[in-house]
């Protein structure tokens, strides 16, 4: 420590500030830089994968390599990015209070059941609530950031009452905010919501299960290698996902349908615009894009965990387990001050 207050006014500032931080501070801003990086490196596979979900005719027919010479032909190549701002300022406080109410439950759970095991199964149950809490906070947020997505300049397919086809629906986040809320207030932010918990809790669950269960079997003097756990998180990314996707599509054609061309009617419950997606346009359409989302996955879920990891210990915080030790025995102090048992 003396070492480094040598280092000058800005070193000792800086140290200061990081000590200083609450546990569930650091735990935000590691969880919040961890994925706004993750979501930026994959975005363009992102907006290719929901205009398959959404845009069936029009894209599918062309391939990922057609759809790509088509986004970059009509919009440039910024078009890839269409949405992306929406896509960053959900993300970042999603995975903020993903990561940290992770933290957080699994803190909770271990103190509430203290005989509990600390393998993966707790990792589930910790997971999927923390996945459901920050869906809950956030999901305005991935409702705009998809409606910006899906907008195509000059589609014909961009069939809205009384819009001229080469005119933008929405101009921007806060436009898209105050459209959606007029037309259908509170309810209309959260459209598609429902099919977005049921996913979120399996996928972040088995997440973090696949994660921290591959985790455990590598051997000791290898789990903080990097490539470790990109591997690692590129495989629990996979198979969460695999097994969640076609709640996504559903999600997604709930969120748009007002842009859809097609006269379909209502996309009302969950399981009846499933039926009503497998009638409609075939059980294939349900796992629409799904190729282009484990590539994008693969990079999005491994660079997430990894840089969670890197901002925590750049943050100096403390192992799960010291965490969790220090959290117990704070309170078994403000609890019990006279006790010299621990």
């Amino acid at each position: 420590m003396a070492k480094r207050r040598e280092e000058g006014e800005g070193g000792v500032h800086w140290d200061g500030v990081i000590e200083g931080m609450p546990l569930i501070a650091k735990e935000l801003i590691a969880g919040g830089v961890a994925g706004g990086v993750a979501k930026t490196v994959v975005a363009p596979l992102e907006r290719v994968k929901i205009l398959f979900q959404t845009r069936r005719a029009e894209f599918q027919s062309i391939g990922l390599l057609g759809s790509c010479k088509k986004i970059v032909r009509t919009e440039g190549v910024l078009g890839f990015y269409r949405g992306n701002g929406a896509s960053v300022a959900r993300i970042v406080p999603y995975a903020a209070l993903h990561y940290m109410a992770y933290e957080q439950y699994r803190r909770w759970i271990i103190q509430t059941f203290p005989d509990i095991g600390r393998g993966p199964v707790l990792d589930l149950v910790a997971g999927s609530f923390a996945g459901g809490t920050a869906v809950l906070f956030t999901y305005p947020l991935d409702l705009v950031r998809t409606k910006l997505a899906y907008q195509v300049v000059g589609s014909p397919k961009l069939n809205v009452k009384g819009l001229v086809h080469s005119e933008q629906v929405y101009r921007g986040i806060v436009d898209c905010f105050s459209k959606t809320y007029k037309e259908a207030g509170i309810r209309g932010l959260y459209r598609g919501v429902a099919p977005s918990l049921y996913g979120i809790f399996p996928y972040a669950g088995l997440k973090f299960y696949f994660y921290e269960e591959m985790k455990s079997r590598v051997p000791r003097e290898h789990k903080n290698d990097l490539v470790v756990k990109l591997v690692c998180g590129s495989i629990a990314g996979l198979m969460g996902q695999t097994f969640t996707y076609p709640l996504d599509v559903v999600r997604r054609q709930m969120q748009v349908q007002r842009l859809l061309s097609s006269n379909s009617g209502d996309l009302k419950g969950t399981m009846e615009s499933l039926v009503k997606i497998v009638h409609s346009q075939g059980w294939r359409q349900l796992f629409s894009g799904l190729s282009i989302n484990y590539l994008k996955v693969v990079p999005s879920v491994a660079i997430g965990f990894t840089v969670y990891d890197v901002m925590k210990s750049f943050l100096r915080v403390p192992s799960r387990d010291e965490a969790t030790v220090e959290v117990v025995t704070n309170k078994r102090n403000n609890n019990q001050p006279s006790s010299l048992h621990s």
